[in-house]
């Protein structure tokens, strides 16, 4: 029965009014108790999308004890030395909260065709980047000849004060799969349903223990949208309309709709296959309607979730 499963809230888009409405939604996931706070990677977009690494470090200095981290950051679009740097540095002001998270990146992100780049050569450049950042984060010097990055004693400091800071990996493919058996301490699900992840966490676990390596229990993740009030509501018929073009999912197999019962059930169905992490995005048109939608979850989940799987000490 899993024993650590928590409850985090994440964003795509940037719902609110301004930079006011959007830090009493991160106060109020702060007081709640909310486990984490997500933030989609998105380098270009025609509608307001904050910019991932720098939310994190704006949420290290605004909050004290919430979790944080990016679902997922999209690292063969980045330069993996300057992303090892920032991690290290933000995990370092915030005492050990940031919880990273890679993957190779969206085929369908606009980012391929704006900024011109090779979705050819996303999952090599991805694994040689994850190397580069484990080794960076562990060692003080770092020699690495590939063919995308070319290090000679590379370093930085100060590390990370997570002394093996989490490096969970995004995907569901066969080499997602490899990838997160090989460099991940955990992985996180894209829009799967639950009957999917499943088989994706039996396929980890066979992985990693052949890998000699093993991932926590409490280290497989999944997400969903969910929003308290009914189908019908008029509100809904946007952000499924646009979940559906951006997926080509049916939105209505995917989003939790109706009250707690709703999202507690599938939580558990999730829990059932392996899963204890989640990401829960609220759905609505404006920061109210968001704002208004977590607290429900703060309120009316929450408490349910405590009751129906208490935590379990881990081991020091």
């Amino acid at each position: 029965m899993p024993k650590n499963v928590a409850i985090g809230v994440g964003l795509m888009e940037f719902p609110f009014s301004g930079a006011a409405a959007f830090w009493r939604w991160v106060d109020l996931c702060e007081a709640g108790g909310v486990d984490s706070i997500w933030q989609t990677d998105r380098l270009v977009s025609p509608t307001p999308f904050l910019e991932c690494m720098s939310v994190m470090a704006a949420l290290a200095g605004r909050t004290r004890r919430i979790k944080f981290g990016v679902n997922v950051l999209s690292l063969a679009m980045r330069d993996a030395v300057l992303v090892a740097r920032q991690c290290a540095t933000i995990d370092f002001l915030s005492n050990g909260r940031l919880l990273p998270a890679f993957g190779i990146g969206s085929p369908l992100g606009p980012e391929w065709k704006t900024l011109n780049l090779d979705t050819k050569t996303r999952g090599r450049k991805t694994d040689e980047g994850l190397e580069v950042i484990r080794r960076l984060w562990s060692e003080d010097k770092v020699d690495f000849e590939g063919v995308h990055y070319h290090l000679s004693g590379a370093s930085l400091s100060p590390k990370p004060v997570q002394p093996d800071l989490p490096m969970w990996i995004g995907g569901s493919s066969e080499a997602a799969i490899r990838r997160t058996a090989r460099y991940g301490t955990g992985w996180q699900s894209g829009a799967e349903l639950p009957a999917d992840v499943g088989k994706v966490v039996a396929a980890i676990k066979k992985a990693t223990a052949e890998a000699g390596r093993m991932i926590d229990e409490d280290h497989y993740g999944a997400a969903f949208p969910f929003y308290f009030g009914s189908p019908g509501d008029g509100i809904l018929s946007a952000a499924m309309a646009a979940y559906e073009k951006r997926t080509g999912r049916d939105p209505a197999r995917y989003f939790a709709i109706g009250d707690e019962k709703v999202i507690l059930d599938r939580v558990a169905e999730y829990a059932a296959v392996g899963v204890e992490k989640f990401i829960l995005r609220p759905v609505g048109p404006d920061g109210d309607a968001i704002i208004g939608q977590t607290r429900k979850l703060i309120e009316k989940v929450l408490p349910q979730v405590e009751a129906r799987w208490p935590k379990k000490a881990k081991a020091a």
